[in-house]
């Protein structure tokens, strides 16, 4: 899942992000309050990590305009994350839509604890675990499973798996995937999900009993789905 952080205290940002990361998710930054507001107008992010006290735009203005633009895009999760944490301004962030609020310093398991319960909000599936055949994926532990054992991926390889496991039994496309995986500073090109769904495919193959695959549907994407018996 690709979200956004917006933070422009560079040691923190940094910190924050490989955290995130860490976590198997999709991290951009952005430093401004005017460069958050320009990519909230373009981007689809599956959650916004939003600072108060930004350069060149507050953070409630970016809140306040990304809630008033309407579409998909306005609905988009955001977790306040300021040290502006007096009750005035809780009130005055959750007013103008935000989602969670909390004050610096924090706590990084709790960060990580709200930014997955957000994410999982925001999915639309409440389900904890989806599960495909012998594949789970735990949606607070962020975790796969296959068979009776924890499946080891890379983060790109996790990021692909959870955006076809999240929409099981329905094609995901290939730029829908992109935009899951990479952050628009990523050196790549389309034609990189080719090979993560590459190689996301031969570690589903080491399980052969009620196994997992993925099926690609030509012009249309990829489709994670058990695979028939033999």
């Amino acid at each position: 899942m690709r979200i956004l952080l917006v933070e422009d205290h560079v040691e923190l940002s940094h910190w924050l992000a490989k955290a995130l990361r860490d976590a198997n998710l999709t991290v951009e930054c952005a430093a401004t309050g005017a460069d958050a507001d320009a990519l909230l107008h373009t981007q689809d992010y599956a959650l916004v990590i939003l600072d108060l006290t930004l350069p060149r735009m507050d953070g409630l203005e970016v809140l306040r305009r990304l809630r008033a633009r309407g579409g998909a895009r306005a609905r988009t999760p955001v977790l306040i994350l300021t040290a502006r944490g007096g009750l005035e301004e809780r009130v005055q962030g959750l007013n103008l839509g935000a989602d969670d609020y909390m004050a610096k310093p924090f706590e990084l398991a709790e960060l990580e604890a709200r930014v997955k319960a957000l994410l999982r909000r925001s999915s639309g599936n409440e389900a904890l675990v989806h599960q495909c055949g012998a594949l789970s994926f735990d949606t607070v532990t962020r975790m796969f499973r296959y068979g009776d054992a924890p499946l080891a991926l890379t983060p790109r390889e996790h990021a692909v798996l959870e955006a076809l496991i999240g929409r099981q039994g329905r094609p995901v496309s290939k730029e829908k995937l992109f935009a899951e995986v990479f952050a628009l500073d990523d050196d790549a090109n389309l034609d990189a999900i080719e090979l993560y769904i590459h190689r996301v495919r031969k570690k589903l193959e080491r399980v052969q009993e009620n196994g997992a695959a993925i099926t690609t549907l030509r012009g249309i994407g990829y489709l994670l789905q058990p695979r028939p018996a033999a």
